[in-house]
């Protein structure tokens, strides 16, 4: 049998790594596909590095581009590598043009696909996200349902429930891992001379708030007022593109710490010691829940109820004096919530139901 991995982004490389990882150690033949969907594989090298994983055996370098244009160059390209390698099944993981793309290839050349991260939705068809999650899962013969929330939304939306397998998410397994790595590198709080438990981190970077003026001064307003109350740093790593846009409205801000992007590690490293957490990042929601933190999701759904659900996490959407009360309510909340994305043997379960439906 032989496994294709297809992916493209740096949330992808996070919660593939447990499936990467569990292939090495069962001696299978697989292979990585990178696409370059947000940067080039040069890039992302760095990734693999510190992840200790091995390196993609094609780069696709796609780039960024308009959804239909990148969708169709990342298509045009993973079809002859299907074609040539002939790959038994093909796994992809999440709700990118990537993942959209490779499944969309794999299917018509009639290799089985696997949808890591299956059932997700927001109901919100305007993030192109949810597009995305939606198709891929349609096309999917093997779906890997993160909680049973998504197995009983795929159920509900007509798929055959032999084709569902609970796994729980490879975001738990990609945490505790990568934590373990962190430790042997330098400490990020003592180089941004931050005290644990004594700051807020932030990440915003979404096409529907970073690309809309109202929306992305709103968050920045907010996090102005959450520093002005609780006089802790607001720690914001900013995208180039978030920073672009910043500029092109001409925001600023005197209250918020920006700094530059972080290597994943070093993320981790901030978001495992935050006070408190203030995201429209999905992964960082689940990150979050499952590291304790208190979770402020800057929008006004979730593809990760969840999180609600146990009390971790809170909508407040992109509206300043909203942001602050949401951060008020959840700051001091009891973090003794249940982890409900699985047991961290994500990776594992996915490879060995790989195995047996596979022959």
């Amino acid at each position: 049998m032989k496994i294709c991995i297809i992916l493209g982004t740096r949330p992808e490389i996070i919660k593939m790594s447990p499936v990467i990882r569990a292939c090495e150690r069962q001696n299978l033949d697989y292979f990585i596909l990178h696409t370059g969907q947000h940067y080039s594989y040069v890039m992302d090298r760095v990734f693999f590095e510190q992840l200790e994983l091995p390196e993609a055996t094609y780069n696709l370098d796609v780039g960024s581009g308009k959804h239909g244009e990148q969708t169709g160059k990342i298509l045009s390209g993973v079809e002859p590598v299907l074609q040539k390698e002939r790959p038994d099944v093909v796994l992809v993981e999440g709700d990118t043009n990537t993942v959209l793309a490779g499944a969309l290839a794999a299917t018509k050349l009639h290799i089985k696909v696997g949808h890591v991260e299956a059932g997700l939705r927001s109901y919100d068809r305007k993030m192109p996200e949810e597009i995305n999650r939606v198709l891929t899962d349609h096309c999917s013969d093997y779906l890997f349902a993160p909680t049973e929330t998504a197995r009983e939304i795929l159920l509900g939306e007509g798929i055959q429930d032999t084709k569902i397998f609970d796994t729980g998410n490879t975001v738990v397994d990609a945490v505790f891992q990568n934590l373990e790595l962190a430790k042997d590198r330098n400490n990020a709080l003592n180089d941004l001379h931050l005290e644990p438990r004594n700051y807020f981190l932030v990440t915003a970077h979404r096409q529907e708030n970073v690309d809309v003026k109202e929306r992305f001064e709103g968050i920045i307003k907010g996090l102005e007022l959450v520093a002005n109350e609780f006089g802790l740093p607001v720690v914001y790593p900013i995208h180039p593109r978030a920073r672009k846009m910043m500029n092109h409205f001409g925001l600023k801000s005197n209250g918020i710490e920006f700094i530059e992007p972080l290597d994943y590690l070093s993320f981790l490293q901030l978001e495992s010691k935050a006070k408190l957490v203030l995201t429209d990042s999905g992964g960082v929601q689940e990150e979050a829940c499952i590291l304790k933190i208190p979770c402020v999701t800057l929008r006004n759904n979730t593809e990760r109820p969840e999180t609600l659900e146990v009390g971790s996490n809170i909508l407040a959407g992109t509206t300043p004096e909203k942001i602050l009360e949401c951060t008020r309510l959840i700051i001091d909340r009891n973090n003794e919530w249940k982890n409900p994305f699985g047991d961290g043997n994500a990776g594992k379960r996915i490879v060995e139901i790989v195995e047996e439906v596979q022959g």
